[in-house]
């Protein structure tokens, strides 16, 4: 399928910049979408300065309208879609449970959870329509164990993992292969936020026996062996370091 049309979510920066690139590279026409213009205008001409092939469609995965709308736009494009890589995410609230805000936790269930249900419902249908596809939703080990001072986020991602798992098994025999990748601390802005909590980036490295944080491209060759793979269904492939291990 390397050939094939991928959308890719919150593409502008940080993990899925790096999945945008990473299948440009490897062949895949991509459609990068995010809220960033300037950024996404910007990877999108650093993938054609490579040879590849991409479009930005500028969207805010807040509204169902707005889902919708990536989705025509996306598939009108080159006609088709043959896979799509559920990234944009946020994670807002960082407090012991009893603290967490709950206004914070509803903007991450509509980004983390509601915008993935919505986009995998429309991709879903015209796969089916296409006779098969492949989706993978980049979740976080958060939803794989418990998150001290991120129970809100943890909830989000556990319900990641938990569409991904059922729609997975439920469309296999149509030729759908849905799976996710499970990251664990990247190189982004999420590793700011760590950061201003008072964590040192050594203090942050030790906890991985791997020792070292992971980068994007590290992300992205673990959604580029799901988007090849024909056999797996339902799977969460943990991309950490070792931290969980």
């Amino acid at each position: 399928m390397s050939d094939g049309v991928v959308l890719v979510t919150g593409s502008t920066t940080g993990i899925g910049r790096g999945i945008a690139e990473h299948l440009a590279r490897t062949g895949w026409k991509v459609v990068v979408s995010g809220r960033r213009k300037k950024e996404g205008d910007a990877v999108v001409a650093g993938i054609r300065s490579e040879g590849g092939e991409a479009v930005f469609i500028e969207a805010d995965l807040g509204s169902k309208e707005a889902i919708d709308e990536l989705h025509k736009k996306a598939i009108a494009t080159w006609g088709r879609l043959d896979a799509a890589v559920n990234n944009a995410g946020i994670n807002n609230d960082q407090a012991k449970f009893a603290d967490l805000n709950g206004e914070k936790f509803q903007q991450m269930i509509d980004i983390n959870v509601l915008a993935v249900f919505w986009s995998m419902q429309l991709q879903i249908k015209h796969m089916l329509q296409q006779k098969g596809g492949r989706i993978v939703n980049i979740a976080s080990t958060a939803g794989q164990r418990s998150t001290i001072l991120s129970g809100s986020y943890a909830a989000t991602e556990h319900a990641v993992i938990g569409m991904t798992k059922t729609a997975g098994v439920e469309y296999a025999a149509e030729g759908i292969c849905i799976n996710a990748v499970a990251p664990g601390c990247v190189k982004t802005q999420f590793l700011d936020q760590a950061l201003s909590l008072g964590w040192s980036e050594e203090t942050i490295r030790d906890l991985f026996p791997i020792k070292r944080l992971a980068e994007p491209l590290d992300i992205a060759k673990a959604v580029k062996f799901l988007l090849d793979s024909p056999y797996a269904v339902g799977s969460v492939v943990t991309v950490d370091g070792g931290h969980c291990s």
